[in-house]
């Protein structure tokens, strides 16, 4: 085989990532005939097909998927160290690409970002908002924030709350009509605010524990949506109960919009982490975001 080819390995885990020619060329600036000209001409030097092409969507083969496991975190680095030169003594260029769930950001997000921008003005940061489990490598990600129950095991967890509780709630004028349930099966007659799990498709089972015993309830009701912001708005408003953690109805707790229901049966669960993989070195840009996420969410 030739030189190295970097261009074009580039290009190629643009549009691994994007799943997306079109999307990879926007992002790169080209136009997508050479996007797709320089897969084909990385592809020939390997002599191995790494995508699957159809009209309306692209995959990765088996040897893309290993490609894309082995060389992107490598190239990642590899540029973030030729940013790194391009800056002022003492100052750190760079991206910093993070997969973060809706309910994280106003926690964990919103309260970083303005600062450490504001602290490293040339490290830009794309925060890409999904409810999905995310492979951080595969799709080129610096890190992710998830539960600490999300995370595989061989990723390096940096917390960023205190453990917090999940909740059932429901509005005054529904427990008023439908009265409050006292056990977790009694949630079966009940109207619920259900989410879909997007990566299976299925109803979540709102998850319940005391003491040793845990429960799984399937509730039902005539509400799905997999937006846990709707959830809470729709049950503040009588339509059903909802199932949540407790710092997102903390404020309608407090105006009493919302009452816990079951609460002696509210499992905890550690929190919020950040996490990146172990066996990567940490780019500069992600080293500054953690310390700095560290030290606001302390005093928050």
């Amino acid at each position: 085989m030739n030189a190295a080819p970097f261009p074009q390995l580039q290009v190629f885990l643009a549009v691994a990532r994007l799943h997306s020619f079109s999307g990879a060329a926007r992002e790169l600036g080209v136009s997508t005939s050479a996007v797709s000209q320089a897969v084909r001409q990385l592809e020939e030097q390997l002599r191995v097909v790494l995508l699957t092409r159809t009209t309306r969507s692209v995959s990765l083969t088996d040897a893309g998927r290993r490609l894309v496991e082995s060389a992107g975190p490598a190239l990642r680095q590899a540029l973030a160290a030729l940013t790194e030169v391009s800056a002022q003594p003492g100052e750190t260029v760079g991206r910093v690409r993070l997969s973060v769930p809706r309910a994280a950001v106003p926690y964990v997000i919103a309260p970083v970002v303005p600062t450490f921008r504001e602290r490293h003005p040339r490290v830009e940061v794309e925060v890409a908002v999904e409810e999905r489990f995310v492979d951080i490598v595969a799709e080129g990600y610096d890190a992710g924030v998830r539960l600490s129950e999300a995370i595989e095991r061989d990723m390096v967890q940096v917390r960023l709350t205190d453990a917090f509780r999940f909740v059932v709630v429901g509005a005054p004028d529904y427990l008023a009509r439908h009265g409050t349930p006292q056990r977790p099966e009694e949630l079966l007659r009940h109207e619920c605010i259900t989410l879909r799990i997007r990566t299976t498709g299925t109803l979540y089972a709102w998850e319940l524990e005391r003491d040793r015993r845990s429960w799984r309830v399937p509730v039902r009701g005539g509400v799905v949506t997999n937006d846990s912001q709707l959830m809470v708005s729709l049950a503040e408003q009588g339509v059903g109960l909802a199932y949540a953690f407790e710092p997102m109805v903390a404020q309608q707790l407090r105006e009493g919009r919302l009452r816990r229901v079951l609460e002696s049966y509210a499992p905890t669960v550690p929190g919020f982490f950040l996490y990146f993989p172990s066996r990567a070195q940490l780019s500069p840009a992600l080293r500054l975001f953690v310390d700095a996420a560290r030290e606001l969410l302390r005093k928050a």
